[in-house]
Formats: C-alpha cells, structure tokens, sequence
C-alpha cells in the first residue's frame, strides 16, 4: 500500500452534470483547493455514476464533461498538482467493484439511505436497479483503489464512507494488508438555496453558476427569496431566515457582516440594497476564475489533453493498486503470466 509520495492521498469527485453553480463550489470545490498543497489528490468525474439516476439518457454527458473540467479549472484545480480524471476511462474501477460486491452482505447495501428512500418508502420502480443498490460499492471501490487517507464528504456521505471502511477491513482480515483504510474529512461548508428558496438543482432552473457573466448573476440574485416577513422596506428583517444572509456569509467579507445584520433588523437597507452588496461580493469573487476560463476555452484542446493525462496517471495508480488485490485474492494475473 505504499504510495509514491509522501504525502497523503486524497480522492473526491462528483457526477458531471455540467456547468457548476455556487452550491458545488461551496460544497465540494472551495474545500478541495487548498488541499492540492499538501495532499496528492485525485479528483475524479464520475460518470458511471452519473448512470444511476440518469440511465434512460446519456447524450449530455460529453458536453457535462467538458464544461465541468473547464469549470474545475478555472476556480483553481490545477492539473500539475492534482490529478483529474474520468472514472470509465479506468476499467480497474469496474473490476474492483466486482470483487467488493463479493464481500458484501445484502443487508448492507438495502440500509443505504439514498435506497430506503428512493425505493423502499417513495417505491421509485425506475431506481430499483442492480446499479443503483449497488453504487455504495462502487464508490468503495473508487475510493480504495487509490488507497485514499482522506475522503472530504458532507455530512450525507458518512455512511459510504463507513461501508467502504466495513468492506476494506473484511477484505484485509481474511486476504492480510490490501487496502489502507481511509477516513473522511467532514465539510462544515453551509447549503446554499437555489434563488427561489429551494434546493439548488438544474432541474429547479434556480442555480447561479460560477460562469456566469455579471449581468446573468445580477438577473438571479436580485430576485432570489428573502426574509418573507418582509413585505414592506421598512419592516425590519431576520437575517436567520433569509437565504441572501447564507450567501453573505460565505462571500461577503467578515468586516461587512455586521453592518449586514444591522441594516436588515433595523430595516436601514431594502432587500435590493442588501443583495447589490451580496452581488459585487460574488462578482469580484468569480471574475479571475471567468477570466480563466475564458482564456482556457480559447484552447479548445486544452480539456482533453488535461483529461488524457489525468486518465493515464489514474490508470497507472489503479493498476498498481489490483496488481496487489489479484495476488492476495490468488486470482489469475491480468497479464496472462503464471
């Protein structure tokens, strides 16, 4: 299990699903960032994933790649110190979660939230699939493929984490040392609201995406949903109930949040006055990662050479790793050799 690094390695990704709005930056990305520093991080776009809800329709998924290696790059995952990758274009992933599923208890996968929620009480016929109850182990096999020390997750993700910690010491008690047991990294960032006041979701049309021009931001923060106790500008507010204080805290500099807090409860500010603060806040926030990615989308190669290279490197990692599994497993090499 020894890595070729010294420092540890650190795996996270998510689905493409396009362009990436403020509620992936804050969630995931803003928190991967400064890990490049000090981690060796694999950051992994998982389209086999992305099947399990979306399976009756894949025709977006070149198009959702693109954008979102273009986006990743332009906040600031940089390919020299991280690697970034497509989980099908690493076929060890698929063979990896075969075995696992070898060792997983039936009762184990039924318990995962996302299945007893979805299938069990909502009777989602359309998700009672094989890949669906299936994919905690996948994501095991994602994760223990690269011997990964650290997995940064929100507070809904634990539960896979400790699935794929249950599978690996299973594996390693009956086969000895094969995979390095990882631990995760829980995110404390806070979920932002879409602009009408619900779950941010493209299915929705309520995101704000980081790629945005000035003018589209402006267009959706001047009408997203505040504090509906106030109906007149001069009916003071509560900052706690309002989904623009969410984004001020996450944006707007920690100096001006007093001010914010005063100006609502006083009703010294209207809403608009409030949102034009959270608006130049954001705007002066995204605009080197637009100008990045203008400038990235002007290659138009650039994603795919990233891609090719970030593939390699993951393959080259993955093999290593199911070199060491099909040995301690006494299964036939993958090379044919006796």
């Amino acid at each position: 299990m020894s890595s070729t690094t010294t420092r540890k390695t650190l795996l996270s990704g998510s689905r493409p699903t396009g362009r990436q709005h403020l509620g992936n930056y804050v969630g995931a990305l803003a928190q991967w960032i400064p890990m490049q520093d000090d981690h060796d991080c694999f950051f992994m776009i998982a389209d086999w994933h992305a099947l399990t809800n979306n399976y009756n329709d894949t025709s977006s998924l070149p198009e959702n790649i693109q954008y979102q290696v273009l986006d990743w790059m332009a906040v600031g995952l940089d390919p020299e110190r991280a690697t970034i990758f497509v989980q099908s274009a690493v076929k060890e992933h698929a063979e990896l979660s075969l075995l696992l599923g070898m060792f997983t208890p039936l009762g184990l996968a039924e318990r995962c939230t996302s299945w007893k929620d979805l299938v069990i009480e909502q009777g989602l016929e359309e998700m009672r699939t094989y890949g669906f109850l299936g994919y905690p182990v996948l994501q095991s096999a994602d994760i223990l493929m690269y011997q990964a020390h650290v997995v940064p997750v929100g507070k809904d993700q634990v539960e896979h984490i400790e699935k794929c910690q249950d599978l690996a010491q299973k594996v390693n008690v009956r086969y000895g040392e094969v995979f390095r047991i990882p631990q995760w990294k829980l995110s404390h960032a806070p979920v932002l609201l879409g602009n009408d006041g619900r779950k941010m979701s493209k299915s929705y049309n309520n995101c704000i995406y980081i790629s945005e021009s000035s003018e589209e931001m402006w267009d959706k923060i001047r009408v997203m949903v505040t504090d509906p106790a106030r109906i007149r500008k001069t009916d003071p507010g509560n900052p706690e109930k309002c989904s623009v204080w969410d984004y001020h805290k996450v944006f707007t500099d920690d100096s001006r949040h007093g001010e914010i807090v005063e100006n609502c409860t006083t009703a010294g500010w209207g809403c608009m006055q409030c949102k034009k603060v959270l608006f130049e806040a954001i705007d002066a926030h995204f605009a080197p990662a637009r100008e990045r990615r203008a400038a990235h989308e002007k290659q138009p190669g650039l994603w795919k050479d990233v891609l090719m290279e970030g593939n390699r490197k993951a393959r080259e990692r993955a093999q290593a790793t199911m070199s060491v599994v099909r040995e301690k497993l006494h299964l036939y090499p993958s090379n044919g050799s006796e």
